[in-house]
C-alpha cells in the first residue's frame, strides 16, 4: 500500500505513514489532507480518497535530531543510485579512502559505485588512477532527509520537501554519459542521467 508523507502543523516534514494510518489521522480530525493519491477507499457504506500528503493540526515538538544516519538507502539517494565515478547504476558501497589505507566510514568517504569501478578501484587512492570525482562526497542535510533517507518517495511530495533540503533528489537529471566505450570511467567534467534507485539494507560498517 502507498505511503503518505506527515506535515507538522508549520509544513516541516515529519515522517511517512501507511495509507490507513493518515487516513485514520483525517478522519479522526488530527490531520488534514493537502494532496490526494489519487486511490480509494471503499467500507461497506462509503469511498474516501486516501491522502498523499497530509498535515498536522496541532504542531508536535520534535526532539532535536542528529546526523542522518548513514544507511545504504540514503547514500544511495544522496548520489542518486548512480556511480559516482563512472555514472553507471550503482550496485555497491565504495570508501575512497580504503579502509586498509585508513579511511572512515563516514558520509565523507563513502559513496555510491557500480561494481567494475569497486573492483577496478579495489584498495587504491583515485589518484593512483587518475580517477576524480564532480564533487568530494559530504554528509546530506536539512529535514527532508528524515523522508528522502528512508528511499520512499512519491513526486507529489516534491514541494513540501523542496524547502527543507534534498532539492536535487526531485530533479530530472540531463542523459550525458561519460564513460568510452569500454565502460572505463573517465573524468567527470560531464554527467550522466542521475536516476533515482532504491536499495534496501543498512550499510555495515
Amino acid at each position: 500500500m502507498p505511503h503518505v508523507l506527515v506535515l507538522n502543523a508549520s509544513y516541516e516534514p515529519l515522517g511517512v505513514v501507511s495509507m490507513r494510518r493518515a487516513l485514520i489521522l483525517v478522519l479522526n480530525h488530527k490531520a488534514v489532507s493537502l494532496e490526494d493519491s489519487g486511490v480509494t477507499l471503499h467500507s461497506a457504506t462509503s469511498a474516501v480518497t486516501a491522502p498523499s500528503v497530509v498535515r498536522l493540526t496541532r504542531f508536535v515538538r520534535v526532539p532535536f535530531c542528529g546526523p542522518v544516519p548513514l544507511t545504504r538507502r540514503a547514500l544511495f539517494a544522496r548520489d542518486h543510485g548512480r556511480c559516482v565515478y563512472c555514472g553507471a547504476a550503482a550496485t555497491s558501497v565504495d570508501h575512497v579512502i580504503p579502509r586498509s589505507r585508513g579511511g572512515q566510514h563516514r558520509w565523507d568517504n563513502v559513496v555510491a559505485a557500480c561494481r567494475r569501478c569497486n573492483h577496478m578501484k579495489a584498495d587504491r587512492h583515485l589518484t593512483e588512477l587518475g580517477w576524480r570525482m564532480k564533487r568530494p562526497p559530504a554528509p546530506p542535510s536539512g529535514l527532508a532527509w528524515r523522508i528522502i533517507g528512508t528511499g520512499i518517495k512519491d513526486p507529489r511530495w516534491r514541494p513540501y520537501l523542496e524547502p527543507y533540503g534534498g532539492t536535487d533528489q526531485f530533479r530530472d537529471f540531463e542523459h550525458h554519459d561519460h564513460t568510452d566505450h569500454a565502460g572505463t570511467p573517465v573524468p567527470l567534467g560531464r554527467s550522466r542521467p542521475h536516476q533515482r534507485g532504491e536499495q534496501p539494507e543498512a550499510l555495515t560498517a
